[in-house]
């Protein structure tokens, strides 16, 4: 299951969406997880299935690699279902004891649950065809205008980008942690939800120690080099805004505009499935 985490992680292959500018992917990640909150009907959903189905295929990252990352999240979307269908008030369908579910609850909870796992795919489509690198430059580029109020810009960026960089690290840590205390007799796997968390329980203490180890060498070899933050630093590879990523962004705000129509309209028409 932990090799099962895309996040974090980049896909090198060759394509469109890889050598776009990543301002783009920011840009186009945050507007799709914005329209996800403001559209709330179906053909909204089934416009954003479209439009996200078309970077999945575009950006030629294996589907089947992308929906594995489905798997970690599996028991947060679990809980929000669970959650949404009992302690959302209205017209009640089935009554057992103190619990209630409602239909405006089932909706609400298939709602949520289409939501989360359009962010998590979508998000996975930015951090997938995004190194590290060029994300930290995006990000900083992007709050360039923070610098007026005297926030840290580079050093914000540096730290994002490291922290996306460390997942994968520290997963692939885990696992290797899981695997020798297995040979040594650990049982990750039986009993219930409460054993199993209890045996997890003895993976933090290595992997807290793994990872200071790690930021502490990050730390002293950044020293080593004298880094000083971003202040009168020069790029290697300055970001250029290309004709592709002017298309990129034409079609992020035709798929905006197209979404917030549709929805005004079927608000409009079919107030009662809005």
């Amino acid at each position: 299951m932990i090799r099962d985490i895309t996040l974090g992680q980049y896909y090198q292959t060759d394509s469109v969406i890889h050598r776009l500018d990543p301002r783009v992917k920011i840009a186009a990640t945050f507007w799709f997880i914005v329209v996800l909150f403001i559209v709330n009907n179906v053909a909204g959903y089934l416009i954003a299935a479209v439009y996200l189905a078309g970077i999945i295929k575009i950006s030629k990252v294996p589907f089947r690699f992308m929906m594995k990352g489905m798997k970690s999240i599996f028991v947060l979307l679990l809980i929000t279902f669970v959650f949404n269908i009992f302690l959302t008030p209205g017209k009640v369908l089935l009554a057992w004891g103190v619990f209630h579910i409602t239909m405006e609850g089932i909706i609400l909870a298939i709602k949520m649950a289409v939501r989360l796992v359009f962010l998590i795919i979508g998000s996975s489509v930015m951090t997938l065809t995004t190194t590290p690198n060029n994300l930290t430059d995006g990000l900083e580029k992007l709050f360039q205008p923070l610098k007026l109020f005297r926030v840290p810009v580079h050093e914000v960026a540096m730290m994002m980008s490291i922290a996306l960089r460390f997942i994968p690290i520290l997963l692939e840590e885990t696992d290797k942690i899981m695997k020798a205390q297995m040979a040594r007799g650990a049982d990750f796997e039986s009993g219930n939800i409460i054993k199993r968390a209890v045996s997890l329980g003895a993976l933090l203490e290595p992997l807290f120690i793994s990872a200071f180890q790690r930021a502490n060498d990050l730390a002293m070899a950044m020293e080593a080099r004298c880094y000083r933050g971003g202040e009168g630093r020069t790029k290697m590879k300055p970001l250029i805004y290309k004709k592709a990523d002017y298309k990129a962004y034409a079609v992020m705000t035709g798929y905006i505009l197209i979404s917030i129509v549709i929805g005004r309209i079927l608000k409009i028409n079919l107030p009662i499935g809005s």
